[in-house]
């Protein structure tokens, strides 16, 4: 035994075995202290709550929900509400981004000047106060009897209502994905070297997926319409309020807004940063190779400042999936009020807490894996952006 001791790998795994056992014992002591408090106070503790109705409804779902439902399938909706507004936030942030950082990096003082004012700004004021003002601001909007028409559009203080087509669920499902593919194809078929023609010359294959795409979503759609009724549905007013049409609520609308504008002003910053990052040498010698200023920004400049942003960029999209939860503030039934109103109304309070805490982590890892993947796609051997 004291030849044993005297092994420094054997210590190092006894100490490591005696770490690890105290932290599960700590561990275990607080979960059976918390069940004995929980007891006393006549909480029972366990998840049988989740197949118990919930006897409330939800503002706003994706997927039919009502009060008979049970609490897992509350559960679901507000995760498929956060990952809804979570992926129109960071598209738009994203779009934002984009503009105002290419701004910032202009030649022209005037744009630069409009970028960093914009970066200034929303940047430094906190994402809550810029939930609340958006949220003011549409919900002051005109009534529905007096808002005005714009192409079948109304914007009013109880949403934006807007023309839709008269197409199932799956139907318009299925033309979305189509639209998504007429946006990815081309970027894929842009890097792609399974095709034999130069990356130069690839714009007509690009334009010509595109198209194609959205031609299949539009056959989607009048394949898939509904018998005996207009193939769009027109909002029109009558009595009071409007009727007909997709109304998104005004709740969903504030945080989407809030998240472009301050995600965009971060993703700004991380744009002008990766275009900064790229070596006037490898600009110059795109230049003597006679290429064009777009084939220099889209063949060499972007492709490399991609490279340098793509890893900062992954945190902040994990940052801002994070600051979906800010819908408990303006009313809307992300995952994280599911949990709260769930405290609330059945008082498993442990329970619901671990069930937040293990979607997040599912959520955010998942992305920050699918942007390791990415970046460990698209680095350059040898380059020290690899990581």
């Amino acid at each position: 035994m004291g030849s044993l001791l005297r092994n420094q790998k054997v210590r190092n795994a006894l100490l490591q075995i005696f770490y690890v056992g105290a932290l599960g014992a700590m561990v275990l002591a607080g979960i059976l202290i918390a069940r004995r408090n929980l007891a006393a106070q006549g909480i029972t503790s366990g998840f049988d709550f989740l197949f118990k109705s919930t006897g409330w409804d939800m503002n706003f779902s994706l997927l039919p929900a009502t009060a008979m439902d049970p609490y897992w399938w509350f559960f679901l909706n507000g995760i498929i509400n956060t990952l809804f507004l979570g992926t129109f936030g960071l598209v738009l942030a994203t779009v934002v981004g984009t503009i105002v950082g290419l701004a910032r990096t202009s030649s022209n003082d005037l744009a630069r000047l409009l970028g960093r004012t914009y970066v200034d700004i929303f940047r430094n004021i906190p994402l809550i106060l810029q939930v609340f003002f958006w949220y003011a601001v549409i919900t002051h909007l005109p009534s529905p009897r007096a808002a005005e028409e714009s192409w079948g559009t109304f914007l009013t203080s109880r949403g934006l209502y807007v023309p839709v087509p008269n197409v199932g669920a799956w139907t318009l499902a299925a033309a979305g994905a189509a639209v998504l593919a007429a946006a990815v194809l081309p970027l894929w078929l842009g890097r792609t070297h399974r095709i034999d023609r130069p990356l130069g010359q690839r714009l007509p294959l690009q334009l010509a997926a595109a198209a194609a795409a959205l031609a299949c979503a539009v056959l989607i759609l009048l394949a898939g319409r509904l018998p005996d009724v207009p193939f769009l549905d027109v909002p029109a007013l009558k009595g009071l309020n409007l009727r007909g049409g997709l109304r998104i609520p005004p709740e969903f609308a504030t945080l989407v807004v809030a998240i472009a504008i301050y995600g965009g002003s971060y993703i700004a910053e991380i744009v002008r940063g990766g275009f900064k990052a790229v070596g006037k040498g490898q600009m110059e010698a795109a230049n003597s190779l006679g290429l064009t200023a777009w084939q220099v920004f889209m063949l060499v400049r972007l492709p490399l400042a991609l490279r340098a942003m793509l890893p900062i960029l992954a945190n902040q999209y994990v940052w801002l999936m994070k600051a979906t939860t800010m819908g408990i503030a303006v009313g809307f039934t992300d995952f994280f009020m599911i949990v709260a109103l769930t405290i609330n109304h059945s008082g498993q309070t442990l329970e619901a807490i671990g069930i937040l805490m293990g979607g997040f982590l599912v959520i955010n890892l998942t992305l920050a894996a699918i942007f390791n993947r990415i970046n460990k796609a698209i680095a350059l051997k040898g380059n020290q952006l690899r990581g």
